[in-house]
């Protein structure tokens, strides 16, 4: 795994959660915070998602299969994250996904739910697992991801564009609530992510301007450090220039 030339963080004897770790963008993350001294635990689903990641990734990262959307997993994968480490420091949910091209007569009512379940339930249920412990510790970081579509949709993708919208009021309330706790609680709102499957979806579309996944992931590892102190209850912009 190629390392950065400069370490910009230090999360020596902090243990981060992150939940889904294996995606495109989750393995900028893991690498990030790897060489950035964290003891990591990610989540993921099927076992297919760890093959191919690398060996430094799969030798440094703890893994634990759970889905996100049953809150039964989510209780196992945080009581595994505590009974290895015995705290989490740091939650980073990456779990998502996207519906779209369809209007609001067309999408069926499972697509809807799908949305949001997959973008907004799964937010809360880890949230709400994570959090007891880092109120009893007094101090914790939780970034999530919402979209840019969360605060002005294209047109068919409502949907998806509710779900982030909705997780955007979530992050904010769910900050007031805790912020007496030093709980820092924000989102980040990319638009189409620089990656090989967006590449390959999309082969005809001018993709120059799409934000790189190293790019995002330092905003994310910049959202979980000390210098980001003062945010709290954001709605952090990465979608670049685009």
């Amino acid at each position: 795994m190629k390392e950065n030339k400069i370490l910009k963080y230090d999360f020596s004897n902090k243990i981060v959660l992150i939940t889904g770790g294996t995606g495109a963008l989750g393995t900028a993350v893991l690498k990030g915070f790897i060489s950035s001294n964290a003891k990591v635990v990610s989540s993921y689903i099927v076992d297919t998602e760890i093959g191919h990641l690398e060996d430094e990734i799969k030798s440094s990262v703890h893994f634990v299969k759970a889905d996100l959307g049953k809150e039964e997993d989510v209780k196992k994968l945080v009581s595994a994250t505590l009974d290895k480490y015995g705290q989490i420091h740091i939650l980073v949910n990456l779990v998502g996904g996207y519906l779209g091209g369809k209007s609001v007569a067309q999408i069926e009512e499972k697509e809807w739910n799908l949305m949001m379940d997959m973008n907004l339930k799964t937010a809360f249920i880890i949230s709400k697992h994570v959090l007891p412990q880092m109120i009893s510790s007094k101090s914790g970081r939780i970034v999530h991801v919402s979209s840019r579509s969360g605060v002005k949709a294209t047109g068919y993708d409502s949907a998806y564009a509710a779900s982030k919208a909705g997780l955007i009021r979530f992050v904010e309330s769910l900050s007031e609530e805790v912020k007496e706790s030093n709980i820092n609680v924000n989102c980040i709102m990319p638009s189409t992510i620089d990656t090989v499957a967006n590449r390959k979806a999309m082969p005809n579309v001018d993709a120059s301007k799409w934000v790189k996944t190293d790019h995002i992931a330092d905003v994310i590892l910049f959202l979980c450090s000390e210098g980001s102190k003062a945010i709290t209850g954001g709605a952090i912009p990465t979608y670049g220039l685009a």
